[in-house]
């Protein structure tokens, strides 16, 4: 990891071995075998390595992974159960995926590059989900397993067009003020978590390099029905038009003779 942030890019720690603490606004955690952080150079949070020790960083370019500076922010520096969950997935997977960087064909490259950054989005937003229940501010145990349920059936249905707040409500029998004081309670609203969840899902399907979609079909798919406001709200979001991500997906990881797309995505340090 570079002592300087470039501002394009973010890091993933996987600790191996030895002694690794992460210091966080004040508090100091001991990394354990295959427990990931996510860090940035340009952050307050410090890596203490002890003697002997050793973690793999992997690169990750920040545009691919679809969150907020304030999200970011949330992130930073908490560590992840390697052992357990979601977190044991993605240690597993990146451990088998960090020896193989230099000998993947371009092709099989490519989709290991991909399967880590959609494995890497979900696990950031499992992050901010935990961060917002430890909130002491957040809604009571009833109130939460049943937002989760809402959030669930939101992503089984987002390529319904008519996906609103009436019907969600009426398909979970529940008021609508109360299904919005449920997302009050998360910091959000219905309509924000759905259009995030569609944003979420168009920029994952318009970055697939096997298949090329127009950015019309993509938005129509999933449930926006004018291209022009998808266009609006995409860049709202991520900071580009639809057109332009999917012309950086293709050429990020388009395959080539001199390099293997996922190399730009791992690093070491010992």
């Amino acid at each position: 990891m570079p002592a300087r942030t470039d501002g394009n890019a973010l890091y993933l720690g996987m600790h191996l071995r030895g002694s690794v603490t992460v210091v966080r606004q004040g508090a100091v955690s001991l990394l354990k075998p295959n427990d990931l952080v996510f860090c940035d150079p340009a952050r307050h949070h410090r890596l203490r390595f002890g003697d002997d020790c050793a973690m793999v960083f992997f690169r990750i370019p920040r545009c691919f992974l679809g969150v907020t500076e304030p999200e970011l922010e949330r992130v930073l520096g908490v560590p992840v159960n390697g052992g357990e969950g979601l977190g044991a997935l993605v240690a597993d997977f990146l451990s088998a995926l960090a020896p193989d960087t230099e000998s993947s064909r371009p092709a099989l490259g490519d989709r290991h590059a991909r399967t880590a950054v959609h494995l890497l989005s979900v696990l950031l937003v499992e992050l901010l989900e935990a961060d917002t229940r430890d909130d002491p501010a957040d809604a009571s145990t009833v109130g939460s397993e049943t937002l989760s349920r809402i959030r669930t059936y939101i992503d089984v249905h987002l390529m319904d067009p008519d996906l609103a707040p009436e019907s969600i409500a009426r398909a979970h029998h529940i008021s609508v003020r109360y299904l919005h004081k449920l997302f009050q309670n998360d910091g959000t609203t219905v309509s924000q978590w759905v259009r995030r969840r569609r944003l979420e899902s168009c920029r994952i399907e318009l970055g697939r390099s096997d298949r090329r979609f127009t950015v019309a079909s993509v938005a129509h798919r999933w449930g926006f029905t004018s291209p022009s406001h998808f266009s609006r709200t995409f860049r709202g979001a991520y900071g580009m038009s639809p057109r332009e991500w999917q012309s950086l997906a293709a050429s990020a990881f388009a395959p080539s003779q001199d390099r293997v797309p996922v190399r730009e995505f791992a690093g070491s340090r010992p």
